[in-house]
């Protein structure tokens, strides 16, 4: 049996009867379930979730609402799940915290598979930690790969797992030029099908947390036309 500890949010109990037995045979047993936004948080302040899957229409709450108070104590991947399909809330989603975004109706199996494809980068990105300390201080801005931090002038930022390993990524290849394929199939570690919304949130998301003036940026950079590229503040570099 699988020891993760996942989180299911949605009112409607035949969403939640049918993922949890699928769940079940997929051999993951810590499956809690919560129909009402307060039952949810309850759980997360009660439980160290590995994931959490959340609907946005909950009776009691918004679920963008709700991701926003979750992501105050857990940074665990957050999948949405949810009839809302426009490009606003898909937006909406990403940019209060959200890893994932999927719209009902929806095929079931796609939403386990896409549990697994998270937990399991969270595993390998657990897994791939170096032994050594590895650390990026550029001064102002201090990135901690084993301890998950992100330091601003001294203080303490709190990224999404996802946002802490497109950073990661950009640490690791400074001063080279990505595009937004590029960035998303080496981060998110899936076929790009074209849609560039998701790594662009992500880096808004990063920008607003790490520069001076997240408009105007100096660390992640838009090279017009070609991609991103990472640019070490002051030229430091690991240590």
């Amino acid at each position: 049996m699988k020891q993760e500890s996942i989180l299911l949010v949605d009112d409607e109990r035949g969403i939640l009867d049918i993922l949890e037995m699928l769940l079940n045979k997929e051999g993951f047993r810590y499956i809690h379930k919560a129909k009402t936004g307060q039952e949810a948080i309850k759980a997360v302040q009660s439980t160290q979730f590995d994931l959490i899957v959340l609907d946005v229409m909950l009776p009691d709450i918004d679920g963008f609402r709700l991701c926003g108070q979750i992501r105050a104590i857990t940074q665990a991947p957050i999948l949405f799940l949810t009839a809302r399909s426009g490009d606003l809330d898909m937006l909406t989603g990403f940019g209060i915290g959200g890893d994932d975004y999927i719209s009902k109706p929806f095929n079931p199996l796609e939403v386990i598979a896409r549990i697994r494809a998270h937990l399991r980068r969270q595993e390998a990105y657990r897994q791939g930690v170096s032994s050594e300390r590895t650390v990026w201080d550029y001064g102002v801005l201090r990135i901690d790969k084993d301890e998950g931090r992100i330091v601003v002038n001294g203080q303490d930022v709190h990224p999404t797992a996802k946002e802490f390993e497109l950073l990661i990524f950009f640490c690791s290849h400074p001063n080279r030029i990505f595009t937004a394929s590029q960035l998303y199939e080496r981060v998110w570690q899936e076929d790009f099908l074209g849609d560039d919304k998701t790594v662009v949130m992500h880096i808004s998301r990063l920008r607003r947390k790490m520069e001076a003036d997240p408009k105007n940026p100096e660390i992640i950079v838009n090279m017009r036309g070609i991609g991103y590229k990472f640019i070490p503040p002051g030229g430091r570099g690991q240590v």
